[in-house]
């Protein structure tokens, strides 16, 4: 009977979990069916093709602007997912309850097939002994070492540009140039290595850097696959794997594949050189690329130096240098692209900005990090081309048990009853509201979505610095916020910022005949109406005083 007992005791404590759970389970599902959304005309797809598609920023602008803080999205079969852009509910789920709420598994997983066990692609305590390594190199203190590196790049591109411009070559691809310039720049900067001589008449193009070019618009195009990578690193050994993906008949899968065997073997050709050079001392590290001065060089010092408890590995070092490169490569160069191109639509700002440029001397080598950073126009122009065109289009997240989300203000649900907290069941997909923090109309004003560099030369309204935005970057949600910020937005910053002092105080932009398309992906990039080659072509000519 005691038997029986104990039985009929666990069955009814199980039975309550369970019920407990259902009821939960149901309370979230109920609230998250009543929060506002747009019409969905699709149980097999939901929003999914309206969101990820290429032209898509229509519609992410109307999930940013027509329902609200929070907003309902269908995903595909049926499922539900939520848009979440309240200062509050973001606070907790970046800061708060950020071991709570990870990147969902597919995320992690793509990222270790592609990089390994590098900074996006780890959790938890292995996560922090990362980003704790990787915190020191890119501090202000040692962005200040690498400015020189940055102006030596930027002189040979200003040249190289200089000598197509006085040939008569008046339309030139920004986007090429900016990217090789990034290219070039993480690698010296980053990973104390030439990429790119950007030398005066060489045509030379770089096959890494044309790879990673190309990697972004690839991955757009295998979307749903992407959705299973979590499935994919489970499938047996590591050879069974890539046997599957080279049998896969994809060209965009096998353009990944390549880009990501291209990585790989820079990555460990780059390490195993440093290694070498910081064996033999002092003087065959300063004949290396950055004089070692350079993101990996430090990096690979204070591992050997670290204790054998916070020590990495080399596999994992070398995984960060392919993700250095990945991450840094896209995301600046088209955001420059960007600017340029805005600066050539608005000519009057183009204008202001170069007399500041030369006012200050910053379009040379002769300028500190601190005078660099002090210029106000161009410090708006880079935060309000961050705000309105965030590179990075979507970013997700998934609760590991359930949660509570507060709201900053209530939203009205379907029903009209007020909601003031999102009660969010395991498991469920949302995304990071970045656009809608960065142009929420009571938040930014009416103009909120008019590109006003103007807007950061006096105080932000009230409702911005009381919103408690837990971004990392100047009250937007661009570079994120918490412990899984961009580590690397000081480096970004520093970039844009000498990229636009060289070019500006020598060239003046213009816009051409050509229809300029932005097309989403993991980053955006543009492309000329009719092409799907990313590119963006702009007149430039010799400023002349």
């Amino acid at each position: 009977m005691a038997a029986y007992a104990w039985l009929y005791c666990a069955l009814a404590l199980g039975a309550t979990w369970y019920l407990q759970r259902y009821l939960r389970q149901r309370d979230a599902y109920s609230v998250l069916r009543n929060i506002p959304g747009p019409p969905s005309y699709s149980w097999a797809k939901g929003h999914i093709n309206q969101y990820f598609n290429p032209r898509g920023q229509a519609f992410h602008e109307e999930v940013a602007l027509n329902y609200g803080s929070v907003v309902k999205l269908d995903g595909m079969f049926g499922s539900k997912l939520f848009y979440v852009a309240d200062p509050k509910a973001l606070h907790t789920i970046l800061i708060k309850e950020e071991n709570t709420w990870e990147e969902p598994d597919a995320f992690l997983a793509l990222n270790q097939l592609m990089f390994g066990d590098c900074l996006v692609g780890t959790l938890g305590e292995h996560h922090r002994r990362q980003r704790k390594m990787l915190n020191p190199v890119f501090s202000v203190n040692h962005m200040r070492h690498m400015l020189p590196i940055f102006y030596n790049v930027i002189l040979k591109l200003r040249e190289v540009i200089l000598a197509k411009v006085k040939a008569g070559e008046s339309e030139i691809d920004v986007l090429e140039w900016s990217g090789r310039a990034a290219l070039e720049l993480i690698g010296q900067g980053g990973l104390g290595y030439s990429f790119d001589p950007l030398l005066v008449n060489s045509e030379s193009r770089n096959e890494y850097g044309d790879a990673l070019k190309s990697c972004f618009p690839a991955l757009s195009k295998v979307d749903i696959l992407r959705r299973y990578a979590h499935y994919l690193i489970k499938m047996g050994p590591r050879w069974f794997r890539r046997s599957v993906v080279d049998m896969y008949p994809n060209p965009d899968v096998q353009n990944i594949k390549e880009v990501v065997d291209t990585m790989s073997a820079k990555s460990y050709e780059i390490f195993n050189q440093k290694k070498v050079a910081l064996k033999r001392g002092d003087e065959a590290v300063l004949r290396q690329v950055g004089e070692g001065k350079d993101i990996m060089s430090i990096l690979i010092k204070a591992n050997t130096a670290a204790s054998e408890d916070e020590r990495l590995p080399e596999s994992e070092l070398i995984a960060q240098m392919s993700l250095l490169v990945f991450a840094a490569t896209d995301t600046t160069s088209n955001t420059l692209a960007r600017i340029l191109q805005l600066l050539a639509e608005h000519q009057e700002i183009q204008v202001k900005l170069r007399d500041e440029i030369l006012q200050s001397s910053a379009g040379g080598n002769d300028i500190s990090y601190e005078e660099l950073n002090r210029l106000p126009l161009l410090d708006a122009v880079c935060r309000e081309t961050l705000r309105l065109f965030p590179p990075v289009t979507t970013l997700r997240r998934v609760p590991r048990k359930d949660s509570v989300l507060p709201l900053s203000e209530p939203i009205y649900g379907v029903d009209g009853r007020v909601i003031n907290e999102i009660p969010v069941a395991k498991g469920t997909d949302v995304i990071i509201g970045t656009y809608g923090v960065n142009v929420r109309k009571q938040l930014w004003g009416e103009d909120s979505l008019e590109w006003k560099p103007e807007r950061w030369l006096s105080p932000l309204p009230s409702a911005v610095t009381a919103a408690a935005i837990p971004g990392v970057y100047s009250n937007i949600m661009t570079f994120l916020g918490g412990k899984r910020a961009c580590i690397g937005f000081k480096f970004s910053e520093m970039e844009m910022k000498v990229v636009l002092a060289v070019m500006l105080s020598t060239f003046t932009f213009e816009r051409t005949e050509k229809v300029i398309q932005w097309n989403i992906a993991g980053v955006s990039y543009p492309t000329v109406e009719g092409n799907s080659q990313p590119q963006l072509p702009l007149k430039m000519g010799l400023y002349r005083p």
